[in-house]
């Protein structure tokens, strides 16, 4: 990478190639949790303990893969990039 451009492009193209296996992880495992979230009877109360924290876990997980952790990288080697000089 030379200039800040390649850095967005190769950040962009990563992201894509992210995103569709993070996608089906996500929906799957939700797919499977929601039921969970509203169903009533005997020991509904207590799964719902535990189907609650995994949801906003997976949901969050989501978000940071996909848009905090690339605009991380990008300051991070942005930085880096402007701080040492290019060599020709």
């Amino acid at each position: 990478m030379r200039t800040s451009e390649d850095l967005r492009e190769s950040i962009a193209e990563s992201a894509v190639k992210r995103i569709r296996p993070k996608m089906m992880t996500v929906m799957a495992i939700l797919v499977g949790l929601l039921p969970i979230m509203w169903s009533h009877g005997a020991g509904a109360d207590v799964m719902k303990r535990i189907a609650a924290p995994m949801i906003g876990g997976v949901v969050t997980s989501f978000l940071l893969e996909l848009i905090v952790y690339p605009a991380i990288y990008q300051v991070w080697r942005g930085w880096e990039m402007r701080r040492s000089p290019q060599r020709a």
